[in-house]
C-alpha cells in the first residue's frame, strides 16, 4: 500500500472536521453521530476513525480549531503597525463574525455556543478550551497595552482588564445574535460609549465588591 504524504493526511483531516462541522452547526453535538460524520465525508468509517477515534474528539479537535483561529487574529492585530484602534478592532471582530453566520450551515459560532456548553459537561475540554482563551486573552492583552502607549485608552487603564471586557462583549455579540437579534456595529459602540461613562469600579453596589469574582474559579 503507497504511503499516504502528509499533505494527504493534512487534506483528509481537515475534510472530516469541516464535515463534521457541518453537522454539528446544523443539529448540535449531541444529536449528531459519529455515523452523520462519516456520511457528510463519504469516507469509509475505517478511513475516518484513522483520524478520529470518537465524536469527543472531533469536538475536541474543533475547540481547538476554533479558538486557535481567535488566539491567531489577536495576535496579528497585536502585532499591526500602525496598531488598530479599538474601534477598528472592534469592527473588525463583528465583521468576521457575522461573515462565519452568513451561511447557518457553515456557521461557526453556532458551534462555539455548543463547545461553551460541552466544557461545562466535560471537565478535559473545559481545560482544553480555558488555555486556549487564556492565549487568546494574552495577544488582546499585548494589544490593549499598545493601545494605551498610543493614547486609545485613559492613563492607568489596565490592559488585561479592557481585553477580557472586549473578548466578553466579543462573546456575548455570539449570544446576542444567536438569542435575540443581531447587534450593528453602531448600536455596540453607542451602547459601550454609553456604559463607559455611566460605570465606574467606586460605583458598584447591591453589596458586590469590584473586585470580588462573579463566582469562585474551578
Amino acid at each position: 500500500m503507497p504511503r499516504i504524504s502528509d499533505e494527504t493526511r493534512a487534506r483528509r483531516r481537515t475534510h472530516i472536521l469541516t464535515s463534521a462541522w457541518r453537522c454539528f452547526a446544523l443539529n448540535g453535538f449531541q444529536a449528531t453521530s459519529m455515523d452523520d460524520v462519516i456520511a457528510a465525508t463519504g469516507m469509509s468509517s475505517s478511513a475516518v476513525y484513522r483520524y478520529f477515534r470518537s465524536k469527543d474528539e472531533i469536538i475536541d479537535a474543533t475547540t481547538d480549531e476554533g479558538l486557535t483561529r481567535v488566539r491567531d487574529d489577536f495576535a496579528r492585530m497585536a502585532t499591526e503597525h500602525p496598531v488598530p484602534s479599538p474601534t477598528k478592532a472592534l469592527a473588525s471582530v463583528i465583521g468576521r463574525l457575522r461573515k462565519l453566520a452568513a451561511d447557518p450551515a457553515d456557521d461557526m459560532t453556532r458551534i462555539a455556543m455548543q463547545t461553551w456548553a460541552e466544557a461545562l459537561r466535560r471537565p478535559a475540554l473545559h481545560d482544553r478550551a480555558r488555555a486556549l482563551h487564556n492565549q487568546a486573552l494574552d495577544h488582546l492583552t499585548a494589544l490593549a497595552a499598545r493601545w494605551l502607549d498610543n493614547g486609545h485608552l485613559a492613563p492607568g487603564a489596565n490592559p488585561r482588564d479592557t481585553a477580557a471586557t472586549f473578548f466578553t462583549v466579543m462573546q456575548g455579540v455570539i449570544v446576542y445574535h444567536h438569542l435575540v437579534e443581531d447587534l450593528s456595529l453602531d448600536e455596540l459602540l453607542h451602547g459601550l460609549s454609553a456604559l463607559g461613562r455611566a460605570v465606574a469600579p467606586e460605583s458598584a453596589d447591591a453589596g458586590t465588591s469590584p473586585n470580588k469574582p462573579l463566582a469562585a474559579k474551578g
